[in-house]
């Protein structure tokens, strides 16, 4: 990376805000967040590994869910944090790679495994006798390797051809983390492999995956409304709601981000849609997923010495 024939060993990152007094009011509210982002998934991956009777098909995603979360919000946060009390935003140019590599590690991961969930409920309502052969334990590890393996295909692929940039102008990354359609604005070099990468690897990780989400909810809801009993139904879709809840939230946000050219790029747009996906969305997995679930209540009773209570 050259800036005038010299070499620049970091970013400058815009940041949330450069008022002192919202930084230092963001500051604890992104604090108060991330803390409970992490006691929450943490907590939640911590009981369906404790508890035998969630040891099931559906809290195996889940708790996988959970433990990705935890990263994936650590990857962005710690940085976050410390600029927003910084006077100097700045971001190596290694690290900045690294954080693109895991942000596009981690983001299809889960883009993947809200897939699986939905396969997941699919094969629970629709083929109920057949649940535990559809969803067996061969199967549900296989789901999350080709998510994974998938995810990091995606991660290289973005992280080597942003190695190969050159950069030999301004520093000045308009966003709150390293991400690529601001990097690409920084390039003196051709981005068109970068631009096609993501636009291919959007279809790939998230209008292909929420084509299938869609599909499997077609069939969900098309057997539910089989049924002729009112609270059959009612319980039914309430399994599902949270489930779509966040699938719209993660992939309307993340391909608004990633499948515009960088030509298009808004930075104000880009902070305000990854505030959701990368910190507010890792955040109401554990709320929206759990915590309003029955058994993970009986779980946690059962922990804290109350078996047995509501």
């Amino acid at each position: 990376v050259q800036e005038n024939g010299t070499l620049v060993s970091q970013f400058l990152l815009e940041g949330l805000t450069d008022t002192e007094e919202l930084r230092y009011l963001l500051f604890a509210v992104f604090l108060l967040i991330y803390i409970v982002t992490l006691l929450g998934n943490l907590g939640i991956a911590s009981l369906i590994i404790m508890d035998s009777r969630l040891h099931t098909p559906m809290y195996f995603f889940l708790g996988n869910l959970s433990l990705l979360d935890a990263v994936y919000i650590s990857n962005t946060m710690p940085q976050v944090l410390a600029h927003l009390l910084a006077p100097v935003r700045t971001m190596p140019y290694r690290a900045c790679l690294t954080q693109i590599f895991f942000l596009h590690f981690l983001a299809p991961w889960e883009c993947f495994l809200l897939t699986a969930m939905a396969y997941d409920r699919y094969a629970a309502i629709c083929q109920p006798l057949h649940y535990l052969v559809l969803m067996g334990r061969q199967t549900r590890i296989g789901l999350a390797s080709a998510s994974c393996l998938l995810a990091l295909t995606n991660a290289l692929t973005h992280t080597i051809l942003a190695a190969l940039l050159k950069f030999c102008g301004p520093r000045l990354i308009t966003h709150f983390f390293c991400d690529l359609p601001p990097l690409l604005k920084l390039s003196c070099s051709s981005t068109r492999a970068n631009e096609l990468a993501l636009f291919f690897f959007s279809f790939l990780v998230a209008l292909a995956p929420c084509a299938l989400v869609v599909i499997s909810y077609m069939r969900v809801v098309a057997t539910v409304l089989k049924i002729r009993s009112a609270e059959g139904r009612r319980k039914a879709f309430s399994t599902c709601g949270a489930h779509i809840t966040m699938v719209c939230i993660f992939y309307l946000t993340s391909v608004l981000c990633y499948i515009l050219p960088s030509s298009a790029y808004s930075g104000l747009r880009a902070r305000v849609l990854s505030v959701l996906y990368v910190v507010l969305t890792p955040m109401l997995n554990p709320i929206i997923y759990s915590l309003r679930n029955k058994e993970v209540k009986r779980a946690w009773f059962k922990v804290v010495g109350k078996e047995g209570a509501p």
